[in-house]
């Protein structure tokens, strides 16, 4: 069997798998959107080896950190290191296929390689092997350079991960994007930003005021969010602007009363959100730097968190209360054909995001006798699933770029913190245990 054989049988196991898949807490028509099920492509990864002592430190967190992005992608399955041969390979001629067939490991994949490590750089060689393949080419051979620190290393782990889930699924992996929130951990509520899988928390504004909603743009270089800040000599709710390349916030325009809830446009040239300049809260449309606002919506109730359907860029989910309660309601993007999106029950319905494939979307919803959960909708049928079922608060989701990924903020600790789960409801996991967390936003890149 060829390499190319095998990597397309690994192909057709993750297609059969968008419609075989199922769990307790999703239905089909979720996995056929989101790729994740049952039957998976099984991989190992060996312990990198350290080609000297002062790598030794780094080699088992390179290890480790390839290992954990693997397992918590949603279309692999990691065999377990307990029952590795107790000779792993560093570079390729060390592999000996067979030993990674063993029933107890059955590994479609093997990747491994070595660390080097001086004062000045670390060097890391990885590879990825097919061992059903009597072929010597590497599906995946990499070689990186870098300063010898733990969160260099942690990147080049990330992108060697990236660049397995990438050659497997045919689309980019997550391990290297970022998340933007909201924590009150130095006092008042700052933007903050972390790596996907919690590390590197750190803030990013110092405003010393309140700042809320942060929403990347879509090439990751911007963080558009709610502040208070004076505006006509009161100080109310504005948008603020984040330059990430500059490490500054930007100047932007201030506009009379409240103005809040940002959204990006796909293609990065507007931005939308709810302002009450002219007396009701309505929708706004401006450029990306906040001149000539538009107005979209007419109502007599109040309209916000608007959220851009990425695919099309056509349409726009919104949430406003004009019938009393908040609703959600989807328009075109220029404001016609405004319509409430009917669902089968009552309620709060609050928090759209659109998942990146523009097919289903993900929202907070408070029915009549239930908490604040999180649900999926197909946007074509109405489908809807429900995501997370406990006694605590679930809310505002946000999709990773994969699409298989929703990051939320949830009490159900004790505490408000930054979880994140698969898009199927399964692998919840805790990000931010300090303070209190809220509003998280995933990075496109």
């Amino acid at each position: 069997m060829t390499s190319s054989s095998t990597l397309n049988r690994l192909l057709l196991l993750l297609a059969v798998t968008l419609c075989t898949g199922t769990t307790a807490l999703a239905q089909d028509w979720v996995h056929a959107a989101t790729g994740l099920g049952k039957a998976k492509p099984r991989i190992a990864v060996a312990d990198f080896a350290a080609r000297n002592d002062a790598t030794k430190s780094h080699s088992q967190a390179f290890t480790q950190v390839v290992r954990d992005d693997l397992a918590f992608s949603g279309i692999l399955d990691l065999a377990s290191p307990s029952f590795y041969p107790p000779q792993v390979p560093s570079v390729p001629g060390e592999l000996k296929s067979p030993a990674w067939k063993d029933p107890q490991i059955n590994a479609d994949m093997v990747a491994f390689g070595n660390l080097t490590e001086s004062s000045a750089e670390v060097e890391i060689q990885a590879w990825l092997y097919d061992v059903n393949s009597s072929s010597t080419q590497a599906m995946i051979g990499k070689v990186y350079r870098g300063a010898p620190t733990d969160p260099q290393v942690r990147r080049f782990a990330h992108q060697f991960a990236d660049e397995i889930l990438s050659r497997l699924s045919g689309m980019p992996g997550i391990a290297s994007t970022q998340i933007a929130f909201v924590s009150s951990r130095t006092g008042t509520k700052e933007i903050w930003v972390m790596d996907y899988d919690g590390a590197n928390q750190h803030p990013l504004t110092s405003l010393r005021t309140i700042s809320l909603t942060p929403r990347w743009s879509p090439d990751s270089s911007r963080i558009a969010f709610t502040c208070f800040a004076p505006a006509h000599g009161v100080v109310s709710p504005q948008i603020c602007m984040y330059s990430v390349d500059a490490n500054k916030v930007l100047t932007f325009p201030r506009y009379r009363g409240t103005n809040s809830s940002p959204a990006w446009s796909p293609d990065g040239t507007h931005l939308m959100f709810s302002s009450s300049m002219l007396g009701n809260p309505e929708l706004f449309v401006s450029d990306a730097s906040g001149g000539s606002p538009k107005r979209l919506t007419f109502s007599n109730g109040a309209n916000t968190s608007p959220a851009w359907n990425p695919k099309t860029g056509q349409s726009v989910v919104f949430v406003s209360d004009r019938g009393g309660i908040p609703k959600l309601f989807m328009m075109n993007a220029d404001g016609t054909n405004s319509a409430e999106i009917d669902v089968p029950d009552k309620g709060y319905l609050i928090d759209p995001a659109w998942a990146p494939n523009g097919q289903l979307l993900a929202f907070s919803w408070r029915r009549p006798e239930g908490n604040y959960d999180l649900y999926l909708m197909d946007a074509a049928s109405h489908q809807i699933v429900e995501l997370t079922r406990d006694s605590a608060r679930n809310e505002r989701p946000s999709w990773a770029p994969d699409g298989r990924h929703i990051v939320f903020e949830s009490t159900r600790g004790g505490t408000r913190q930054i979880w994140t789960m698969l898009a199927d409801g399964s692998q919840a996991r805790q990000l931010t245990t300090q303070g209190h967390n809220e509003s998280p936003n995933w990075s496109t890149h």
